[in-house]
């Protein structure tokens, strides 16, 4: 009896959210048109309800739930209070976006919900079947996502490239679990360890599933050479899913990656650092060069995340404490950059026009000096340039992958950083040297253009005092990794 009740309690979060997506599918039957802020209202109480039950039952233990398939530690409740409160405000700058283009239903916050119900289940996956069951929920619903505007023919085309290429990239995982299992016999993380440790890591079968499990994880990043995706989707995806897509489901591919890579194939760190370390550097070469010859703003970001996921891989290939945790650093900047990113999109965007392209923010601050100011910080930032949180977490990365003896590749990411700061600088240049195209004003709600506003600020305060956010990235590491 001690145990169900510990199971309930350990996935209470995760039961709010699944009780609350279906019970907003079935009360969006019974909303008029007029009154779908309704929905919009109990998406967000779910969001703080799940975070209010993630912080109320968090315990300092690594506590097993589900016969030792659900994991409940400190980097899992971390990671969910991310990934819930990154959804919140992401929420908050779709919502007029969505009002405009006669895409605020109920379906699109119920596949949102089903979503972070898929992210949060990944995070606390400790076998690999409750890990491969969060990663299709979540894909499914970014896939319907993609093509929710049903009369674009680039959304629906973004949609089945994304279905296509994630299905491949999914049986690829699924073949490599198969493999570990095959030669463990367990599906269990600890007792992969625990079988791996006393027998020979060099088994060609290991090997060659490992390779399937990376190739996978890299799909799921956008790193290269899995990285095809990634512009297309961003770019056909309506502007509020591309923002979903390239904010929180990376806390989750995150997530993942430590309990398979730093938990569960942990003797095999030795090869998966090398299929790493070849990831990372062709990302943030392949990322930051591509990036200089776009035109459209949304591609440049998608171009962009590509060589912010090879700085990731830093801190992953390290296959230090210190190293995932600056990782984890690395990943919650990268989020609220690409959440102030897309939010200036959104918020330059009207109806009948997408401001997706570099030419949109031409003489910007002549239009609105604050706006064009919390679109310098999100530059900087992006760019690494100090004193931006930006710059702290490309920092703490490639010192971690320096302790861990890659130094020219350390130096050619500093190089690859440089001239990626070229494409973020001329945004800046657009923005202040530039003639306006556009004469109108900007209108957006006073809730988003607050939130908007605190989430730029937030990456030079953060920069300016990253000790807090290190020192919580470090814990839920430390203690979960023990």
């Amino acid at each position: 009896m001690e145990n169900i009740q510990f199971d309930l309690m350990a996935v209470l979060p995760e039961l709010t959210v699944l009780c609350m997506a279906m019970f907003i599918l079935l009360a969006d039957l019974f909303l008029k048109p007029k009154n779908k802020i309704v929905i919009y209202g109990l998406a967000q109480f779910t969001l703080f309800a799940a975070a209010y039950f993630t912080v109320g039952t968090h315990t300092p233990a690594v506590g097993y739930a589900f016969s030792g398939m659900f994991v409940d530690d400190t980097l899992s409740d971390v990671l969910k209070l991310m990934i819930l409160l990154g959804t919140s405000v992401m929420f908050v700058y779709t919502r007029q976006y969505m009002q405009l283009r006669n895409m605020f239903r109920g379906e699109y916050y119920a596949l949102v919900l089903f979503s972070v119900l898929g992210m949060m289940i990944m995070v606390s996956g400790q076998s690999m079947l409750t890990i491969y069951i969060g990663l299709e929920l979540l894909s499914l619903c970014l896939y319907s996502l993609v093509a929710l505007d049903r009369d674009s023919a680039k959304s629906s085309e973004a949609a089945m490239k994304y279905f296509v290429l994630g299905a491949l990239a999914s049986g690829m995982l699924l073949y490599g679990m198969s493999m570990i299992y095959g030669m463990t016999g367990s599906l269990n993380l600890a007792e992969i360890t625990s079988v791996l440790q006393e027998s020979s890591p060099n088994n060609p079968v290991l090997i060659l599933g490992l390779v399937f499990i990376v190739a996978g994880l890299a799909f799921k990043f956008g790193a290269v050479p899995f990285q095809m995706w990634v512009p297309d989707v961003y770019q056909g995806a309506p502007t509020s899913i591309t923002m979903l897509i390239g904010s929180v489901p990376k806390f989750a591919a995150f997530a993942i990656a430590i309990r398979l890579l730093a938990q569960g194939l942990q003797p095999l760190t030795a090869d998966w650092q090398e299929m790493l370390l070849i990831m990372a550097v062709l990302s943030i070469t392949i990322g930051n060069i591509t990036a200089i010859a776009q035109t459209n703003l949304k591609r440049m970001l998608a171009y962009s995340t590509i060589s912010h996921i090879g700085f990731l891989l830093f801190g992953l290939m390290s296959g230090s404490l210190n190293g995932f945790a600056s990782s984890l650093f690395y990943i919650s900047a990268y989020v609220l950059m690409t959440l102030a990113g897309f939010g200036m999109i959104l918020l330059l965007s009207r109806k009948g026009f997408e401001a997706e392209h570099l030419d949109d923010l031409k003489g910007l601050n002549q239009r609105s000096p604050w706006t064009a100011f919390l679109m310098l910080i999100t530059m900087f930032s992006m760019a690494g340039v100090p004193p931006t949180i930006g710059f702290y977490a490309k920092f703490t990365v490639l010192q971690a992958a320096l302790q861990a003896g890659y130094i020219w590749a350390v130096v050619f990411a500093v190089l690859m950083a440089v001239i990626g700061a070229f494409y973020y600088l001329r945004v800046v240049k657009l923005m202040y040297f530039d003639a306006p195209q556009d004469s109108l004003a900007i209108s957006a709600p006073y809730d988003m253009k607050f939130i908007l506003s605190i989430n730029a600020v937030a990456l030079l305060a953060l920069g300016l005092m990253p000790q807090t956010l290190m020192n919580i990235c470090g814990a839920a590491i430390g203690r979960s990794l023990q």
